[in-house]
């Protein structure tokens, strides 16, 4: 919904309209509250600087809420086969949804939590292999590991809700 709206007009959108479009990045009000209190923003950096400060200063249980929000691995295939083509074509859809869906599951039984990972162009066997070496972390790392990944995937969409520097000509709040 917030997409490309530049620095300047998220710097000078209400805190609640800001509150918003930030929780659609990063899947908590904390997070999304405290970003839009901490505006104006000189720069995409110094905003990206402070979305990881917050997303790294939650607790334990702030972090699994934020999980609850994100879908379980293999619940929704990508569109997008050119990856999916240099990692090789799979022949059976189901059975690599299979696959992952029995993957998530030893990774929820060892863990407690969902899997979740910064796609961008990874296909199945790039997800399957992350979880496979994954479930090699003892808990503390991988909570670590989560955090890491879920703050890559806050600054893929912070990036994608900001768009370039300057923003999109064509961006006007709703």
């Amino acid at each position: 919904m917030h997409q490309g709206m530049g620095l300047e007009a998220y710097n000078a959108l209400p805190l609640r309209r800001a509150v918003h479009a930030v929780y659609e990045c990063c899947c908590s009000v904390t997070l999304a509250s405290d970003l839009a209190k901490g505006r104006p923003y000189p720069d995409h950096d110094s905003l990206f600087r402070r979305a990881d400060e917050l997303l790294f200063s939650l607790g334990e249980a702030s972090i699994d809420t934020i999980l609850q929000a994100y879908p379980c691995v293999g619940s929704r295939p990508r569109s997008s086969r050119s990856r999916a083509e240099q990692c090789a074509v799979w022949d059976d859809e189901a059975a690599v949804m299979a696959q992952l869906d029995q993957a998530a599951k030893r990774y929820c039984d060892r863990f407690g939590f969902g899997f979740v990972m910064h796609v961008g162009n990874a296909c199945a066997r790039d997800v399957l292999a992350a979880v496979d070496l994954r479930l090699h972390n003892d808990t503390e790392t991988e909570r670590k590991v989560v955090r890491n990944e879920l703050a890559r995937i806050n600054r893929t969409r912070l990036e994608r809700m900001l768009g370039p520097e300057g923003g999109y000509d064509n961006w006007c709040p709703a």
